[in-house]
């Protein structure tokens, strides 16, 4: 089963890549498809053998051998793996099948295709890795295929600069990462993840030298590793990626930025949950990160017009509060938001992706609106995703998946009773009324009101194909279902059975603790949500003008959010501008005039000179000659004479 669940998408992606032409187009997809639903069984039936128990490893064969130095390539199976693979197949398989109507009128389907299938199978390299460097191989493998889905229709400017845009911002955390690893090795001597838990404690004082001081090991391991989670997970500072790779295919979008590539921080984090357990600072700058990341992601959120980013700063400020769960060690809790999130999140990017081929690949909500009638199972299914989104439910009675995994994550911060938590919490609660808010802003725009497409998109509406709306129930059921019933397993009663030995212990006192807050701390953050969708309702329903006029009330407020807090400008400034004339300067002054100039360039300008001048010798004239050669003998016949060299 191991080997079906992780290797299937690699014989999909082989099968799709070379011999995609031979099998066409509707081989590559539904072959495709196919193997990825057959993964997810596998990945099920792994789930209920090794959820709850202290899993195992398979190794497959010794990956490097340097003098003392062996690493076995293995599949790491506990429950921490087995859940993961349910969320990167479950989803990957849907978004598989989705795209055989979404890419239809494609004409480089099987690339497409393939593309998909290898993103999958190095998501799975990431999760089942018994090793960090294992791990850093799946890890960059995702950066890679997703610059190659990102920027898949190359044809577009726009596409192309997205990609490059999330493969150099990655490159970033991805250097902090290797640091990581780097620096494990160097106080573990080891990259094995059992070796280096099992030396924890006895490291938790320890300190080594790094950048000319002397520092903390694990505070310092911990950090640039969570660099290289900020980057993967679109962290404030290394967020402004995400919503330029909304660019690429709406499957893509699903696939990369809802439910598996974003969440490969999340997942390191809590895999290596035992090191960070002994670095508490780590720890605090990764809630207050985190906290920073989920409201400033919803300010900007709130501001957009593209659907598709809309819901991709939904996913950064939701990927914000799993960071900050973690911060507060509630790892299981994190890892309970990932799972629910990647069900009501692809949800509603699929969902998306329905509007906009009922649309005719409008994606600005301003041009939409009044087609609620016109596509109500689409409808439908985007309500469902927004009201987990939201984390809509009655406590003690009914919630969405959002109302579960969400509130837990805000009622272990606060149980935390520290400054960090405490700061966290209330970054949480706000960022909840937000989310509310520009979710129903989404549905408002894009479903009701008056048409404001023209004429000619309106008489095309229509529903999309049932290749596109079922692989969307499974992705509903999710996000109506998996809250109530995972919440027992995951963070309830059983959270110390199911988890076994795969997250840190300290994950299960602080999600303990959580269960016993005040009443008031659970209920407000269902008050704030409906808060929220009131707000949007009287916003873009009862007084749809009210918007423009407090945009212009709060203009300065209004364009730093639209402006997306000008993180693209002050890096442009600072870092891309700087960059530019710096790489102009080596160009021009030091590569052209210094190295070319003096070098090749210069020697080849010296040998024309060289050479145009002695052509005028070759004149053509007899005479000329004579009188050369007249000088010539003249001038031996002196030297011999005065100086007796001949």
């Amino acid at each position: 089963m191991e080997y079906l669940a992780v290797f299937l998408p690699l014989a999909g992606f082989l099968i799709a890549a070379l011999f995609g032409r031979t099998i066409g187009d509707k081989g590559s997809m539904y072959l495709t498809s196919a193997l990825m639903c057959v993964a997810l069984i596998a990945s099920i039936v792994l789930f209920i053998d090794v959820a709850g128990t202290e899993g195992y490893t398979i190794t497959i064969f010794t990956w490097i051998a340097s003098d003392t130095f062996v690493l076995d390539w293995a599949l790491r199976m506990d429950p921490l793996t087995v859940v993961m693979l349910i969320v990167v197949n479950g989803v990957s398989a849907m978004v598989h099948i989705y795209s055989i109507g979404y890419m239809a009128h494609d004409p480089h389907k099987p690339k497409f295709f393939a593309y998909l299938s290898l993103f999958t199978f190095m998501m799975l390299m990431l999760v089942t890795a018994d090793n960090l460097v294992q791990l850093y191989f799946g890890w960059e493998g995702v950066g890679l295929t997703s610059y190659l889905l990102i920027g898949f229709w190359h044809e577009r400017p726009s596409a192309n600069a997205a990609a490059i845009k999330a493969f150099v911002v990655n490159r970033v955390g991805d250097f902090g990462f290797a640091l990581g690893i780097m620096g494990t090795f160097l106080l573990f001597d080891t990259v094995q993840f059992d070796q280096i838990f099992a030396q924890v404690p006895a490291m938790a004082d320890a300190t080594f030298t790094f950048l000319g001081m002397e520092v903390h090991a694990l505070t310092t391991i911990g950090l640039l590793l969570f660099l290289g989670a900020m980057g993967k997970s679109a962290q404030l500072g290394l967020h402004t990626w995400l919503p330029d790779a909304m660019e690429g295919p709406t499957p893509v979008s699903a696939l990369i930025h809802a439910a598996t590539m974003v969440t490969a921080g999340v997942f390191l984090l809590a895999r290596m949950s035992p090191l960070f357990a002994e670095a508490p600072d780590a720890l605090a700058v990764v809630a207050v990160v985190g906290a920073l990341t989920a409201i400033v992601a919803a300010t900007i959120g709130m501001t957009q017009f593209d659907i598709k980013r809309v819901i991709a700063y939904s996913t950064m400020s939701q990927l914000g509060y799993m960071f900050f769960a973690i911060g507060v060690s509630a790892y299981s809790a994190a890892i309970f938001h990932l799972m629910t999130h990647a069900a009501f999140k692809a949800l509603l990017f699929l969902g998306a992706g329905s509007v906009i081929h009922a649309m005719s690949d409008e994606q600005d909500m301003r041009r939409m609106g009044g087609i609620w009638r016109q596509i109500p199972y689409t409808y439908a299914l985007m309500w469902i995703g927004s009201l987990a989104l939201a984390g809509i439910g009655i406590y003690g009675v009914f919630g969405f998946a959002g109302f579960y995994s969400k509130d837990i994550i805000l009622e272990s911060a606060y149980a935390a009773h520290s400054a960090v938590g405490g700061f966290a919490f209330w970054l949480g609660i706000i960022a909840a009324a937000l989310t509310a808010f520009y979710s129903w802003r989404l549905l408002f725009l894009t479903f009701h009101g008056q048409p404001r497409a023209d004429e000619r998109v309106m008489a095309h509406v229509h529903e999309s194909p049932p290749v596109m709306l079922l692989p969307l129930v499974p992705l509903a059921l999710g996000a109506l279902f998996a809250g109530i019933i995972g919440y027992n397993a995951f963070v309830g009663d059983g959270t110390e059975i199911f988890w076994a030995n795969s997250l840190d212990p300290s994950a299960h006192a602080a999600v303990e603790a959580a269960h016993h807050v005040p009443l008031w701390v659970k209920l407000l953050p269902v008050v704030m949500a409906v808060g929220g969708i009131a707000v949007a309702y009287w916003f873009y329903v009862r007084e749809p003008g009210l918007p423009k006029k407090v945009s212009s009330a709060v203009g300065p407020v209004d364009t730093l959010f639209a402006r997306k807090w000008f993180f693209d400008e002050i890096y442009d400034w600072i870092i891309v501008k700087p960059a530019r004339g710096l790489g102009w300067l080596f160009w021009k002054i030091g590569d052209g005039l210094i190295i070319d100039g003096l070098g090749p360039d210069g020697l080849s300008k010296a040998t024309r000179r060289l050479a145009k001048r002695a052509s005028r010798l070759q004149t053509g004239y007899v005479y000329h000659y004579a009188f050369v050669m007249l000088i010539g003998v003249v001038t031996f016949v002196s030297l011999y004479v005065y100086t007796g060299w001949f």
